[in-house]
């Protein structure tokens, strides 16, 4: 039977918003640490129970925010400008956002190659002017496509548009290294423009699913953190690239999810696979849930279900792909392009656990690529294995984003071929839970930030770090208020620690002429240590939390 309870309390000073909470809130009251007030306002909640409802009504202290960004949103609903606070959230993540990409990019006048700014120029370029089953195959030696197919037909759209603005910024071999003002506007656009289109419409959407039964205060507070997360406005805005993208379409698989529309979630996330193909980080965890709840809809319900999800991935993909499904030498070249194997087990000196040890053990000199190609790949499954298991066996929503977390954080410390930058991957699902885990998602996203700064001050983008860093720490200093005091006591020596290095580098900016790279290894170990006991947590998180209260989504059962 559904029972409905009601719980009658104070309105809170000033506003006239519901903080709704669930009756089974003690379990998860740990995952909020802001501080709470002692005002119990009402609220009503909707659960499943096979005992008579209780005759006496139950009083519950209900977590309240305490945050800057929590007073400016109940400061909105006071003032009866709830109808605008989102226009105002975007208008200030996009002036944010256009104030970082007025600064340098990667590759900025740094001939020959340039950067990564010149590669999304060119292949801009390689697809408007090169027939399609050329673009993975061209061999002018400039930069390579080497993501999947959307990624190639986006870059057709951008060149496309801007060759009918501009001939000379596409111009075919001629305008290799081209850098006029207006190109780079325009450049700086299309990463805007796609971004408002593909993540910032999810995450107004996620917010209102994750978050539908709590009060439009929370909603907005989680909207605006979210969308003001630093790491990756300083690398799409700042260094140039179109990661948003990627994640957007990655968070409008979970909305689906979220909404038990499992072939819309599918088709999402096929195509953040086919726009870059570290959403592969990602998907573990998504088969995981998809079989766990095919599992749970009888023999032929779970046989219909596994068809009907098989087809769709092999559909979206297929049309993806199709133009280079005519012979099996050209779907190979696209396969080596996207897999680039010889690149070697990282890039730089990336915050994970392969480059931590390589410091003592040198890896790279030990074995050859093959055999550290199978020992990140047998050592990354053994340690996703145990949350996709676990989401297999109880396959819930909030298990879900754990189990994105622990997937992807498997593979960022442990896969082959892993870049600074794919830290951005797990700071997805973290920091959607910005509200559920405050001062652990305001933590690592600090830390994420802080171990791309090496890539950052290569590209001459340390102020906006240094401003944007400081915001969001500012923004979330509430978050520690209430943590436990061990929590409290890793943030101020994480804090410290960084602080520290900021200094030291700015004081010393070579320390010894023997050790060029001391500050980025210090910086890759300190890190990777860090996001080891974060991958700690959060599986330790994802078996917790099983049968913790659904946390504000809203839960439609049908009748048996």
């Amino acid at each position: 039977m559904v029972t409905t309870l009601r719980a009658k309390g104070a309105k809170s000073k000033g506003s006239k918003s519901k903080d709704n909470t669930s009756n089974t809130s003690q379990g998860a009251s740990h995952a909020s640490t802001f501080q709470t007030s002692k005002t119990v306002t009402s609220s009503t909640t909707t659960t499943r129970t096979s005992t008579p409802p209780p005759q006496a009504q139950t009083l519950t202290k209900v977590p309240k925010l305490n945050s800057a960004v929590y007073r400016y949103a109940a400061w909105l609903e006071e003032n009866q400008l709830k109808k605008t606070g989102a226009w105002i959230a975007v208008g200030v993540a996009v002036l944010v956002r256009w104030a970082v990409s007025l600064g340098p990019y990667s590759g900025f006048a740094t001939p020959p190659r340039f950067g990564d700014y010149e590669a999304q120029r060119h292949w801009m370029e390689l697809t408007l002017h090169r027939p399609i089953r050329e673009w993975y195959s061209d061999s002018s030696k400039w930069w390579d496509l080497d993501y999947p197919p959307l990624t190639a037909y986006v870059s057709w759209i951008c060149g496309y548009v801007g060759n009918l603005i501009n001939t000379d910024w596409f111009a075919w071999k001629e305008s290799r290294g081209f850098e006029s003002d207006d190109a780079k506007l325009y450049m700086r656009a299309t990463v805007l423009v796609l971004e408002i289109l593909i993540y910032f419409s999810a995450v107004l959407v996620f917010t209102q699913r994750w978050f539908a039964n709590k009060a439009w205060t929370r909603k907005h507070t989680a909207l605006l953190l979210i969308l003001l997360q630093p790491g990756l406005i300083l690398i799409d805005n700042g260094h140039f690239q179109y990661n948003a993208v990627m994640l957007g379409l990655v968070l409008w698989a979970i909305n689906s999810f979220l909404d038990d529309q499992d072939v819309l979630g599918s088709i999402f996330f096929c195509l953040a696979l086919g726009f870059k193909q570290m959403a592969l980080y990602f998907s573990p965890a998504v088969f995981g849930y998809l079989l766990g709840k095919s599992l749970r809809q009888g023999f032929f319900g779970c046989i219909w279900k596994l068809i009907k999800l098989g087809t769709t991935v092999i559909a979206t993909l297929g049309l993806m792909f199709s133009p280079w499904l005519q012979s099996q030498e050209e779907i190979l070249q696209v396969v080596h392009r996207i897999f680039p194997v010889f690149r070697g087990l990282y890039q730089d000196k990336v915050a994970n656990i392969w480059c931590a040890v390589n410091v003592v053990i040198k890896l790279r000199e030990m074995f050859d690529i093959q055999e550290l190609v199978r020992f990140s790949t047998v050592a990354t499954l053994v340690s996703f294995l145990p949350s996709v298991l676990y989401l297999i066996a109880k396959p819930t929503k909030r298990g879900l984003i754990y189990g994105l977390i622990n997937s992807s954080l498997s593979f960022f410390l442990l896969s082959f071929q892993v870049h600074e930058k794919s830290i951005l991957i797990p700071a997805l699902p973290i920091t959607l839970l910005i509200l559920d885990e405050p001062a652990i998602a305001s933590l690592f996203v600090t830390l994420a930030t802080f171990s791309m700064f090496p890539l950052l001050r290569q590209e001459e983008l340390t102020l906006p770090y240094y401003v944007l860093l400081a915001f969001w720490a500012w923004m979330t200093s509430s978050s520690l208020s209430s943590a436990p005091r061990f929590l409290q006591f890793v943030a101020v020596i994480n804090l410290l620690f960084i602080t520290a290095m900021h200094i030291a580098e700015i004081a010393v900016p070579t320390p010894l002429p023997r050790y060029p790279d001391l500050y980025p290894v210090l910086n890759a170990l300190w890190s990777a240590a860090g996001f080891v006991l974060f991958w700690l947590y959060f599986n330790y998180r994802q078996f917790a939390t099983v049968h913790a209260p659904n946390m504000g989504l809203r839960v439609t059962k049908r009748r048996e």
